[in-house]
């Protein structure tokens, strides 16, 4: 398990108002961690010169496309990528306006890790509330609350104490275990990546302090084994020609040679024989490292199933109750037909039931209500032909998510969370 985990990758979302200094601190990451290149850190310097700034505008490493730029927008999801010698590093970028809820719910779903910027001006805002209900809906298992442009109010303690107390009694309504705080300045490069000379009172850790020792070891589930096939392996060749391996991801437990296994759906049993990752052999494979699993009885098995313990099946049924995120333009009604996508497995399905959506500012529920248009995040209910093998979100965030795909254009339509 060591040498997996010593180079890890932590995944984090960012989102925010439009000028709390989103671009400017992921920006000052990079720049402070050595993770951009000397090209790109000339370009920003002349381009900050060419302005007229005395500093360097560390947004524009960010601020992805230049006709973006000029109108002042970022829409969809940014991903960039950093690395330090503890970790590396996916950030998920996402607008924090209230019609990109669907970009929030995409760049979130795979997080570990989702990252608050307040400015400590203005305090605590609609979209602190907005952003923090997502990373609690999505079972984000941390959140840093980053105060940010200390600097224009001189460095306060005080400011910062009464945001921390305030998002503090907020939060306790959300299911967040880990919240921490830090006061910084991404401008300055206060607490970013560098401890702050201005801020003596504060006696925490860095952001990217943060970041690096996040404990993100136990965000997986490795009680629940589950294994969705994604691939059957037969070498047509004279060498393996009796070979016969299944190729996934582990989703959930971890996987020996030599367990018992149970094959679903057609629940025929067996043992696994060998795990490899390339021609590696393993001693165990757990969640989220992509193995070929051989197993000792020759069974019929194919993408889309699962395979488990005998004495730990997913559960399996037809109705399903979800928090779903409707994402496209045209709005659904009660029994429009889709594709359920579910981990490796398609199936049709249909919408049965809208129980209520949720008002996002304000967390009430509203109910009555017979259709979904884009953005909504609604309690539902939908049918499946064939029965899907899951878990609740909850206790495994990869067997309990689902995509819903349109049986036309095959796009995807919405983002599902079983409940």
């Amino acid at each position: 398990m060591n040498s997996y985990l010593n180079n890890q990758l932590l995944r984090f979302t960012t989102a925010g108002s439009v000028d709390d200094g989103k671009s400017t601190l992921i920006g000052r990451l990079l720049y402070d961690s050595k993770s951009i290149f000397e090209d790109q850190l000339e370009a920003v310097e002349a381009s900050s010169a060419r302005k007229g700034f005395d500093y360097v505008d560390l947004s524009l490493l960010t601020d992805g496309l230049k006709s973006e730029r000029e109108q002042g927008i970022t829409i969809d999801v940014a991903y960039r990528y950093f690395a330090t010698p503890k970790r590396k590093f996916i950030i998920a970028d996402t607008p924090g306006h209230i019609q990109y809820t669907r970009n929030m719910v995409t760049g979130a779903s795979t997080a570990n890790l989702a990252l608050i910027l307040i400015d400590a001006r203005k305090g605590l805002v609609e979209q602190t509330y907005r952003h923090s209900f997502i990373a609690s809906l999505l079972k984000i298992p941390h959140i840093i609350v980053c105060v940010n442009k200390m600097d224009l109010v001189n460095y306060s303690e005080d400011v910062f104490d009464k945001i921390v107390e305030e998002y503090k009694a907020f939060s306790s309504k959300l299911e967040v275990s880990d919240i921490q705080f830090v006061p910084i300045s991404a401008l300055a490069g206060d607490n970013v990546v560098n401890r702050s000379e201005n801020m003596a009172w504060y006696q925490g850790a860095t952001l990217l302090h943060m970041l690096e020792t996040a404990h993100i070891e136990s965000d997986h589930n490795h009680i629940d084994s589950r294994f969705p096939v994604q691939y059957v392996i037969r070498p047509q060749s004279k060498e393996y020609h009796d070979f016969r391996g299944y190729a996934g991801r582990v989703a959930g437990g971890i996987f020996r040679p030599g367990d018992d296994v149970v094959v679903l759906p057609s629940g025929f049993q067996s043992k696994i024989k060998e795990i490899y990752t390339g021609s590696e052999v393993l001693e165990e494979a757990f969640a989220p490292m992509s193995v070929t699993i051989t197993l000792q009885d020759e069974i019929d098995i194919s993408r889309g199933d699962i395979i488990a313990k005998p004495n730990n099946h997913p559960q399996s049924e037809q109705d399903i109750d979800l928090m779903l995120c409707w994402m496209n333009q045209k709005p659904i009604n009660l029994n429009t037909k889709f594709y359920v996508r579910h981990t490796t497995r398609d199936v049709k399905g249909v919408l049965k039931e809208i129980q209520y959506k949720l008002d996002i500012n304000n967390l009430h529920r509203v109910e009555n209500v017979d259709q979904l248009v884009m953005n909504d995040i609604a309690r539902v209910k939908i049918r499946t032909a064939q029965p899907l093998f899951f878990d609740s979100y909850r206790k495994n965030r990869i067997t309990g998510s689902v995509i819903l795909v349109d049986e036309g254009t095959n796009e995807t339509v919405a983002a599902g969370m079983i409940v």
